[in-house]
């Protein structure tokens, strides 16, 4: 379970990165001001996501040790 969770948490962090990259590519090459909104609030829920997951992972996990 926890192996599982850490490989989401990854997914998670490379989405964020990608639309990211994408939305600031976008902007810089004069790209339609609409698809970086987008780009930003697809990038604003990967982010709720992945703390969601890390925050899930601390909790069930991180009172070991």
């Amino acid at each position: 379970m926890e192996t599982l969770l850490n490989i989401a948490i990854a997914l998670a962090l490379l989405f964020v990165v990608i639309v990211l990259g994408l939305g600031l590519w976008n902007m810089l090459k004069g790209g339609s001001g609409n698809t970086s909104q987008k780009l930003m609030r697809l990038r604003v829920i990967g982010q709720a996501v992945a703390l969601v997951l890390l925050l899930g992972a601390l909790y069930f996990f991180g009172g070991r040790g």
